[in-house]
């Protein structure tokens, strides 16, 4: 068997895809991806905008774990990997098999389960949109970069749901222009964390660990509450599998920054504040030049 082979474009090349040119009309087919950059719902809700557009594509089937994404279509692969190159995940062809009809009737490919699914995703965004209102204020207050860093973080998941929902009944090119309004809000707020570290640095601050560690154990609770919502669906829809990872990363993060600010209380330096402010705070920019990056 050939493998995809992709240069630093992302084009491919394999025996494979040249025999499919000639046969793929006359069936469906599974063509197999490794999505290296795939690891959260950011990007699953990018890839799902960007292939939107294409009439051959009948289904897709991601799996976070193995970062790997399944297409189930009726012609040629070379439009779908296009279109998958141009959003930098580093996507590449593994395989393109026949889909005999067990495969095309499995539920991994069925999108009825979204409409089921749609209450939880509100309430995902409420929790989220709320969170992030409560952290950026606090961290304010609180004189924390890891508090506000995490707001932000708050800001993308509830941006990740909130185009979900939003994506029911609009065209790929409105998802586009939503996804990209908040690509550059995210992109503003993250450079704007990563400034204000910056400055604390230089001229000094003094967080307050108390503020820092118990609304970051609030933010704890709610990310857990969004992990038992989840839960239910983590092995139902790709988006929910997805969902539910992001969601457990966020409980790391918050976990993070409860200890950076007990550090802070006991060492007395705003240093451990400002490492984990700086890291979130790239987190969050590199999903906002993920997305940003997506095209109609």
């Amino acid at each position: 068997m050939n493998k995809a082979r992709s240069d630093q474009c992302g084009r491919h090349e394999t025996g494979m895809v040249e025999n499919e040119s000639n046969v793929a009309a006359s069936g469906e087919w599974i063509s197999v991806y490794s999505v290296p950059g795939m690891d959260c719902p950011s990007e699953e809700r990018m890839i799902r905008m960007a292939l939107d557009s294409l009439d051959s594509v009948r289904g897709l089937s991601f799996d976070l774990s193995r970062r790997t994404l399944q297409v189930l279509h009726n012609k040629d692969a070379g439009p779908i990997t296009d279109k998958l190159a141009g959003l930098g995940l580093g996507a590449s062809l593994r395989e393109t098999r026949p889909a005999d009809s067990d495969a095309v009737a499995s539920a991994e490919f069925s999108t009825a389960a979204q409409s089921e699914e749609s209450g939880t995703l509100w309430i995902l965004l409420a929790i989220n949109g709320f969170m992030f209102i409560v952290e950026m204020t606090m961290g304010v207050i609180a004189q924390s970069t890891g508090l506000i860093a995490d707001s932000l973080d708050m800001f993308a998941d509830a941006a990740v749901y909130g185009l979900a929902l939003y994506a029911v009944g609009h065209g790929v090119r409105m998802q586009v222009r939503a996804a990209h309004v908040a690509g550059v809000l995210q992109l503003i707020l993250a450079l704007g964390v990563l400034v204000e570290v910056g400055r604390r640095f230089i001229f000094g601050s003094e967080p307050e660990s108390l503020l820092i560690m118990s609304t970051a154990f609030v933010a704890l609770i709610a990310n857990t509450v969004c992990l038992l919502l989840i839960s239910r669906h983590r092995e139902g829809g790709a988006h929910m599998k997805a969902s539910w990872i992001f969601s457990a990363n966020d409980v790391v993060i918050n976990l993070g920054v409860i200890v950076a600010g007990a550090l802070v209380a006991w060492s007395g330096s705003n240093y451990p504040d400002l490492i984990v402010g700086t890291v979130v705070g790239i987190i969050v920019l590199n999903g906002a030049r993920r997305i940003l990056a997506l095209k109609g």
